[in-house]
């Protein structure tokens, strides 16, 4: 059998790796500030994150959410009180993108409402419902419901309004930072006035944070930079720094009822260990201020470099506009300096989503090579 070829592959295998480091079956090492899409939260191997996902798969790997699983709650607690969220509850899952399909189902079990608000160049992952709030027709087939969304312009207060006083609509889905797209952050007046006009119309709103947090814009959420407070909260990507979770933040308004969501792999033991792992790291090595910190170097350094149109996003959480196209300054990257980093739909951006781990010194060594990459890149016509 043969692999269902959907994915276009660099020629590099990595076989094990530490920190913000990856090495080939050759001993080759690379930096890696891409992390699996934003996924390698704490680094790669930390030891206490393997130490403990160790631990438990020597004792219970899963069982079902029939019985008690005492992590489960030991990890909404400590998650609540890392986020700023001790007052919401969570409902854990696989992905991210089981996280959005179960928060527009709680927006719409809560307002009897069908209808979403999703915004223009959005990513929100490829499931049903998903997919249907993901400005991308290309991967939506046919079987995937479009009817039910309205997609509005990216920080359009005025249009936003206008839909949501005809109190027609279930949720408003926003990412705290648009990842795939480009890294686009909504300005903090937009999102204040969604917040409000969402309360005032019994909307439920949605902040996607599955990229965009954890800690990697220098806040647990990047909601936080504008002070809001949204009713669901979508997480999964460096939750488990590779172990596959999602989950669901839940404000006090909703009532839960049996049967209401469910699954079978969420909330099982390893994941939970490894999501507890990557909290007890956070807090003990100050990661999301070392993430601050070193991306506020980063963004004033790629700044000032030539051939960078802008330099947009937060933390550690940053995209890159050339002035010429992406791809062949990436690929320079990776095989010429040995460098992971990401592409966006928006083809003229580079992205960065290292480990919240990556030191100035990793910053410096990436400036060094890309500044030698973009002096070699052909004039801009």
């Amino acid at each position: 059998m043969d692999l269902f070829n959907v994915y276009p592959l660099f020629d590099v295998a990595p076989e094990k790796a530490q920190g913000c480091t990856v090495w080939d079956a050759e001993g080759q090492a690379y930096l890696d500030l891409y992390g699996g899409h934003a996924v390698i939260s704490i680094g790669h191997s930390h030891p206490h994150f393997v130490q403990s996902i160790t631990k438990q798969a020597e004792k219970l790997a899963f069982y079902s959410n029939s019985v008690q699983n005492p992590l489960q709650p030991k990890l909404a607690k400590k998650l609540g009180e890392l986020s700023g969220y001790p007052d919401y509850s969570l409902f854990l899952c696989n992905s991210g993108a089981e996280a959005n399909e179960n928060a527009l189902k709680l927006a719409s079990f809560s307002n009897g409402r069908k209808k979403v608000i999703a915004l223009e160049r959005a990513f929100h992952g490829r499931t049903s419902a998903a997919v249907a709030v993901t400005d991308n027709p290309k991967i939506q087939s046919g079987v995937n419901p479009t009817d039910f969304v309205t997609r509005l312009k990216w920080n359009d207060l005025a249009q936003l309004e206008a839909h949501l006083i005809t109190e027609s609509y279930a949720a408003v889905i926003i990412e705290g930072m648009q990842g795939v797209a480009g890294i686009y952050e909504p300005s903090p007046e937009f999102l204040l006035a969604a917040s409000k006009l969402c309360k005032e119309t019994g909307t439920v709103l949605i902040l996607d944070e599955i990229q965009s947090g954890y800690g990697r814009t220098g806040k647990f959420f990047a909601h936080q930079h504008a002070g809001i407070r949204p009713d669901l909260i979508t997480v999964a990507k460096g939750m488990g720094n590779g172990f596959p979770i999602g989950g669901v933040l839940i404000s006090p308004r909703f009532e839960p009822w049996f049967g209401m969501l469910g699954t079978t792999f969420g909330g099982n033991h390893l994941a939970c260990a490894a999501g507890l792992a990557v909290l007890e790291v956070l807090e003990q090595e100050k990661l999301i201020t070392q993430a601050a910190e070193v991306g506020h170097y980063l963004m004033e350094a790629l700044s000032n470099l030539e051939g960078i149109k802008e330099v947009r996003g937060k933390g550690l959480m940053l995209g890159m506009e050339l002035e010429v196209p992406a791809g062949p300054v990436r690929k320079a990257l990776l095989f010429e300096h040995q460098i992971f980093t990401g592409s966006a739909a928006q083809k003229e951006t580079l992205r960065l989503l290292p480990p919240l781990s990556m030191t100035q010194a990793d910053a410096e060594r990436f400036i060094t090579a890309l500044t030698s990459v973009l002096q070699k890149q052909p004039t801009p016509n």
